[in-house]
């Protein structure tokens, strides 16, 4: 490959999923993670949208780890370090 890594190089256009390291991935997943730690930090937000993040984080891990995201990036956030460091 003569050039960095793009989005369509990963997974095409009319693809949904992609298999990672044995696991099949739908297109979306980091970016629904990270929104799920906004979400998980909110100040403002209710005890029911912080439980609700939390649960679709653990959900979403396998996902991140096999991405390899969990190898690149160290978040602040404790409580998210130790959902991947479960998988």
């Amino acid at each position: 490959m003569e050039h960095g890594v793009k989005p369509d190089d990963v997974l095409a256009d009319n693809e949904d999923f992609v298999d990672l390291n044995g696991l099949k991935v739908r297109k979306g997943s980091i970016a629904a993670f990270l929104k799920n730690i906004d979400l998980f930090e909110d100040a403002h937000g209710s005890q029911a949208q912080k439980d609700a993040a939390l649960g679709a984080m653990k959900d979403l891990a396998p996902a991140i780890v096999a991405a390899g995201l969990h190898k690149h990036a160290t978040f602040k956030n404790k409580v998210i370090e130790e959902i991947l460091a479960g998988v």
